[in-house]
């Protein structure tokens, strides 16, 4: 599978590089796919961010190295791309629970983590409702952003949104929205930002509505060119299965456009959809 074999090259850069600089504009090359979408899916499919797995991995290489050979600690950590040995040893014990210099103990206990990589899997016996819609005019949208740690975004994204029903913010947006529909995007929006570069921990994630109205003080607009979206209802459900399910099998490609959570009224079925920007392969 083409999808499958973009990912796996991609993970062939990353393993053949541990030992030096990482160049994370060429890990989304060699999987096709833009730096914001790969550190997604990354997380997604793993549970662990993209940052995180090259850290255990290079830490997992260093210990091999300390226990069988009497190489300085400082010429590890340098190898392995820290700045100085009490960034390598603080980072070493986080992960193993000892100091470098103690991993050349006998009977001492350290951390493995493997490399991984993606194989097929038969799923599918669910099927994934979607539809494609084709927007011909630009998304104005107004609204706040907050910083999101990657790895606990699925936890930290609902509290946002319950602080700010608390603050008032929400209706706000609320306020704002429906004053001149122009597609179906018209309710509360959250929007998962792009990060500055694939190997950041954290990304802004966007709250706000699609409103041509001026910019309210306190807040922001952000503008979206016209695109084609496919859109799926349940977003966690959508979230979970969209880069392994879908995009392997669908005919399109990730666009290099952030995606977007539709949140609507109570009475709405579904009561939310996850906007997703796509090209054809």
């Amino acid at each position: 599978m083409d999808w499958l074999n973009r990912i796996n090259k991609a993970l062939d850069y990353i393993e053949s590089n541990l030992e030096g600089e990482i160049d994370y504009s060429k890990v989304s090359q060699a999987a096709c796919c833009s730096e914001y979408h790969f550190s997604r899916m990354f997380s997604s499919i793993t549970d662990v961010s993209l940052s995180e797995y090259i850290r255990r991995r290079r830490l997992t290489l260093a210990a091999f190295e300390i226990q069988r050979s009497d190489i300085r600690i400082i010429d590890v950590a340098v190898k392995y791309g820290y700045d100085s040995a009490d960034s390598f040893s603080r980072a070493f014990q986080k992960l193993h629970g000892i100091n470098p210099s103690n991993a050349r103990d006998k009977g001492v206990q350290l951390k493995a983590f493997p490399r991984i990589s993606f194989q097929i899997s038969i799923k599918g016996e669910t099927e994934m409702e979607y539809r494609i819609e084709n927007l011909d005019f630009e998304l104005r949208i107004i609204g706040k952003k907050k910083t999101v740690e990657t790895r606990r975004g699925f936890e930290i994204i609902p509290a946002l949104w319950e602080e700010a029903v608390k603050e008032g913010f929400v209706q706000t947006l609320v306020d704002m929205s429906w004053e001149n529909p122009k597609c179906k995007l018209e309710s509360i929006l959250g929007i998962c930002g792009k990060q500055a570069t694939i190997n950041h921990e954290e990304f802004d994630y966007f709250m706000g509505v699609r409103y041509d109205g001026e910019v309210k003080e306190g807040m922001e607009a952000i503008v979206i060119p016209p695109s084609t979206w496919a859109v799926f209802p349940n977003t966690v459900e959508a979230w979970k299965r969209l880069y392994t399910e879908w995009i392997p099998t669908s005919g399109y490609e990730l666009a290099n456009l952030p995606c977007i959570e539709c949140f609507y009224a109570p009475d709405h079925n579904p009561k939310d959809e996850l906007w997703v920007p796509i090209i054809p392969k």
